[in-house]
This record gives C-alpha cells, sequence and structure tokens, in this order.
C-alpha cells in the first residue's frame, strides 16, 4: 500500500517497505519571499517566477515521510468586555454634520491679499528697468526710420516714404490666444495647430499703418487664466508675464473677488467675481512669479465648490415682464 510522502517539494506516493535512506529528494528548510525573489532556505538559487520556484529539485536525500507537519500556530488575540463595549460604541456613534456656514453680505468691505513676489520677477523687472531708460532717446518721435515695421499685430510691411501712409494696414485688432494646442487670433478665431499657419494668417482688420507706438494708456486683455480646489483652499492661476508688484493687487471679502493686474509694462487683466463659496480673506494671499500669478484662497468651510463663480442672474421672463406690465 503506497502512501503520500509530506517531505517538502517531494509530494510523491512510496511504499512503507521499500523506503531507503536515498530515496526521498526534498528541501529541509522553508520557502524564502524576498525583493520578489523566491526560493528556500536550505539552497542558494532564487527566481521571480512562482512556477520555476515550485520545480526547483530539492537539495537533500533521505527517507520519505509520512508525518503530515503541523499547521502553523496563529497568534492568540486577546481582547476584553472594555474594548467590546467602546468599539461598539464608536461603531453606534452617528457623525456630527457640518453646520453649514451663513453666506455673507457681499457688500462687506474688501481687504487686499497679502502679497509675495518671488526674486526671479524682481530680476526681470530690474533688468526691463534699465533697458528703458539706458536705451536710446530718440528726441523727435514724429521723425519716421525708412524701414522701419509697422507695429500693428499681422502686418509686415514696412515704411518706404510718405506714400506707405497712405497703404491701407490689413492687420488683426485682436490678441494672440494659444489653448490646448490651438493658436488663433481673439479678433477673428481661424484655429490652426501650426504655428508657421497661425503667423501667416491674414489680417481681419483695416486701417492706417502705426509705425511708431505711442503710449496710448493700459490696455485690457483677456489674460489666461484657470483654478482648481483641494479640500481646504481654492487656486486660482493667472498667466500674465512680468506682472508689476507696485500697481497690481488682489482684494476680496469673504464672497466677492476683485483682481487687477498690471503686466508687461502696458497690459491690465481686471476681472470681479462672486465666488461660489466662502473664503477667509485672512488666510489667503497672491504669490507673483515672472510666468504667472496665483491666488491661493482658504475655504471658510471644507465642502467641494461646484464651480469658481455664482452664475449670473437669469433674466426675467416674458410672462412675468407681462404680467408686471398689466399690473402697471
Amino acid at each position: 500500500m503506497s502512501v503520500l510522502c509530506y517531505n517538502k517539494s517531494c509530494g510523491q506516493r512510496f511504499d512503507p517497505d521499500k523506503n531507503s535512506e536515498d530515496a526521498c529528494t526534498y528541501h529541509p528548510g522553508v520557502p524564502v519571499f524576498h525583493d520578489a525573489l523566491k526560493g528556500w532556505s536550505c539552497c542558494d538559487r532564487r527566481t521571480t517566477d512562482f512556477s520555476d520556484f515550485l520545480s526547483i529539485a530539492g537539495c537533500t536525500e533521505g527517507r520519505h515521510s509520512n508525518v503530515k507537519p503541523p499547521d502553523p500556530v496563529k497568534p492568540e488575540v486577546k481582547t476584553s468586555p472594555e474594548l467590546i463595549a467602546k468599539f461598539n460604541e464608536k461603531a453606534t456613534q452617528k457623525r456630527k454634520p457640518v453646520e453649514a456656514i451663513k453666506r455673507p453680505s457681499p457688500d462687506a468691505p474688501m481687504v487686499k491679499l497679502e502679497q509675495k513676489v518671488s526674486p526671479a520677477l524682481k530680476k526681470v523687472l530690474e533688468k526691463l528697468d534699465l533697458t528703458v531708460h539706458n536705451g536710446p532717446e530718440n528726441k523727435d518721435t514724429k521723425e519716421i526710420k525708412i524701414g522701419t515695421t509697422c507695429k500693428n499685430a499681422g502686418c509686415n510691411k514696412t515704411f518706404l516714404d510718405t506714400s506707405s501712409n497712405e497703404e491701407i494696414c490689413v492687420h488683426h485688432s485682436g490678441v494672440p490666444i494659444f489653448h490646448e494646442g490651438m493658436k488663433f487670433w481673439s479678433c477673428c478665431k481661424k484655429k490652426t495647430s501650426d504655428f508657421n499657419s497661425f503667423l501667416a494668417q491674414p489680417g481681419c482688420t483695416q486701417s492706417k499703418h502705426v509705425w511708431n507706438k505711442a503710449h496710448k494708456g493700459n490696455k485690457f486683455i483677456p489674460c489666461r487664466h484657470d483654478w482648481h480646489q483641494t479640500g481646504g483652499q481654492i487656486t486660482i492661476t493667472i498667466y500674465s508675464k512680468n506682472s508689476i508688484p507696485e500697481q497690481s493687487y488682489v482684494e476680496a471679502n469673504s464672497t466677492v473677488l476683485n483682481i487687477h493686474i498690471l503686466f508687461e509694462r502696458d497690459q491690465k487683466f481686471e476681472q470681479r467675481l462672486n465666488l461660489w463659496g466662502v473664503i477667509d480673506v485672512s488666510k489667503s494671499q497672491m504669490s507673483m512669479t515672472s510666468a504667472k500669478i496665483e491666488i491661493t484662497m482658504k475655504k471658510a468651510e471644507p465642502v467641494l465648490w461646484a464651480r469658481l463663480d455664482l452664475p449670473p442672474p437669469e433674466p426675467p421672463k416674458e410672462a412675468e415682464l407681462q404680467e408686471s406690465s398689466d399690473e402697471n
């Protein structure tokens, strides 16, 4: 009658009457699994494949054994009635709901947020300031040099003589926009993914050439911006290069945000937001770098905002307007 051998890595059936000292080849050690390598503690062979591990031949010869190894002893877990009572009490305890904060008035006084300026932005602004002050002075600003390029966007015409002033300038009156791999002008919105095609787009506006770009005050620019949120704060990112800290600020109360940014010397970005939620103004700030501005606002309550600002109020319906006119 054959019986099963319980030696590790053997698993053969044998006849107890024909069991000899070299009948079984097995592993006397234990399996070792470490850093994705598998092997036996009694020999040095290692492998990363589990099938190869199972097929590793034994390293020791001896007699077959029909004695089943004892099951591993599980550690005893001690519990006490006090611990069980505490666990049941916490499990049945209901979590208190977070009380909603009453929305403050949007007419509350505005406070300017703390402003942090990066050293890189300070260096860039110092270089730009030196360029302006150390550049060549042109006392006669009305004089136009031959070969001067038209300053209108999208126009590559150059000044030849006084007849150039009579030419029609075809240019773009808007600003370039780069978004999600597409490039276009805000005035005509002919989108393309190729930069050379974008530069070659003909203008959509006709006017006179501008040879000397005189300072005409700050221009309002629809600057690209984005926002994201975490559990405790809202971050607005405004992609304005070389912003001027002395003339840029963000002021806010608990529900309203006013953004005023001056960048690239004469470009201005302004926006007023009626925030979707409530913020803690004292723990909010704005950080300025050479490439962007980040406005970090601390949430007054840890809730997820559905959007950054409140939607504009809906106009009155025609039926309501008619009823009001009938009453009058």
